[in-house]
């Protein structure tokens, strides 16, 4: 039975990977008060003392806008962090799997990013994750690079919390149009996550390389809350809304301290002709979610 690690225990991603991966192997599950990962020293000793086979890194720091005023702490633990996991991996010949996010690119592209195009950064946030992806890559050992977009879920902090949690509140809500990208459900991603440690060889000698994983279909931050709302009330009709008006506003009537790429879509025809893997529409898996809310 392989020995899994996970990573990032109240995490969006690491909460669904506990059910999708406990199939595979026996799950331990590490969280925030379990490994700081700014401590190198206590990164080191944690996962030698444990010896996973795989090692799944679905934590993060992700507070965007905060990074700005804590870039050293957003490095240690997106940039710094990775690279260590990545050398304790290929001493005890683990495999680690990683997660990214589109942040590494600009935004500036019409047409959807691949893996081999040319990072860019436009943010402290942007450049730890990128920082840790090259960490990763200087390491020779085995490793998946699964770069998201717009991830969201049923707990944790994300933009379908907040859209909920404000429409119960305020008659109008005013969201970002000019800003597009894939809503990509953290249960989509886990159970991609699943499907590509369970058909992949025993040695892992395919697991080596950076992977777009993201919906398919794309939409606005304005267009992404009107359907969360239009889903919400199709499927909770008795359960109250008080908002009334979504208004599509530009990027600089809403002004952040972190930019944020205006085009966040990403080419998946790798990890679709690699590991046959293909996640569904947005609108459909959060369709999904609603159905199967608590």
């Amino acid at each position: 039975m392989k020995e899994i690690l996970i990573l990032g225990q109240q995490g969006q991603v690491a909460w669904e990977l506990q059910v999708t991966l406990a199939t595979l192997g026996r799950v331990t599950v590490l969280g925030s008060q379990d490994l700081d990962l700014a401590d190198p020293d206590r990164i080191r000793a944690k996962i030698a003392a444990l010896q996973p086979q795989i090692i799944v890194n679905a934590a993060a720091y992700t507070a965007v806008d905060k990074a700005e005023s804590e870039p050293e702490l957003a490095m240690a633990i997106n940039g710094t962090a990775p690279g260590i996991l990545a050398e304790l991996a290929r001493k005890s010949q683990a495999l680690l799997i990683h997660y990214s996010t589109e942040y590494v690119f600009d935004g500036r592209k019409t047409t959807p990013y691949l893996e081999t195009d040319t990072p860019n950064p436009v943010s402290a946030y942007g450049a730890s994750k990128l920082a840790g992806e090259q960490a990763i890559t200087q390491v020779d050992c085995a490793h998946l690079i699964l770069r998201t977009t717009w991830v969201y879920g049923n707990r944790g902090k994300n933009f379908l919390l907040t859209i909920l949690r404000l429409a119960a509140e305020r008659p109008e809500l005013k969201i970002v149009a000019d800003q597009v990208g894939a809503p990509t459900w953290s249960r989509s991603i886990a159970e991609a996550t699943a499907q590509i440690i369970a058909q992949s060889h025993p040695d892992r000698s395919n697991l080596k390389g950076i992977y777009n994983l993201s919906a398919a279909g794309k939409t606005s931050w304005h267009g992404f809350a009107t359907e969360i709302v239009s889903e919400y009330r199709s499927h909770y009709p008795d359960r109250h809304l008080a908002v009334e008006n979504i208004l599509a506003i530009p990027a600089t009537d809403y002004p952040t301290p972190a930019q944020r790429p205006a085009y966040s879509i990403l080419d998946n025809s790798k990890v679709l002709a690699d590991f046959g893997v293909q996640l569904p529409d947005w609108n459909a898996s959060l369709g999904q979610l609603f159905a199967r809310w608590q």
